[in-house]
């Protein structure tokens, strides 16, 4: 998500998957590899009108100094580097496909993911859905009682005035 300037935590990350790819490139493979820019958020809405700018001014301002700093720390560019904001059609349908499956659930016009409906949920922490801890994102608040189970997480937020 590009609010701000990069930190330790984004440098890490950028870093990590450079290697990951260098490795597989010295390895022998073909790599695409694929990096995407959150472009649009509620903190990139709220920085945007702090700084008096549209949110895609302050994320065009902010990709730019991610890609110099970036380059700076001698990691390669992304093959591609697509924005949310160029997908938000296909985005909008995948959601509405979700809703309709049952994997999915609109409150207050959010959309949440409903965890339960997902057989495997959790099975990379080698867990179980009983087993996960809430809140262990640091993202609990007031949206948690909306919700059907604490662990459902937010596929769409809408629009909220302020």
């Amino acid at each position: 998500t590009v609010y701000n300037y990069i930190h330790i935590g984004n440098a890490r990350s950028a870093v990590t998957f450079d290697t990951i790819r260098r490795y597989f490139e010295y390895a022998g493979y073909r790599v695409n590899y694929i990096s995407n820019f959150t472009d649009v958020d509620d903190k990139i809405i709220k920085a945007a009108a702090q700084a008096g700018v549209s949110p895609k001014e302050l994320s065009d301002r902010f990709i730019a100094a991610f890609m110099e700093d970036t380059k700076a720390l001698g990691v390669k560019p992304a093959t591609q580097n697509p924005r949310v904001m160029d997908y938000m059609t296909e985005i909008i349908s995948f959601v509405q496909v979700l809703i309709g499956k049952g994997f999915a659930y609109e409150v207050a016009g959010d959309v949440y993911f409903r965890v339960e409906k997902s057989e495997h949920y959790a099975q990379l922490a080698n867990k179980t859905l009983s087993e996960l801890e809430v809140g262990a994102s640091g993202r609990t608040d007031a949206e948690t009682s909306l919700k059907e189970n604490p662990l459902d997480f937010a596929l769409w937020k809408s629009a909220k005035t302020g």
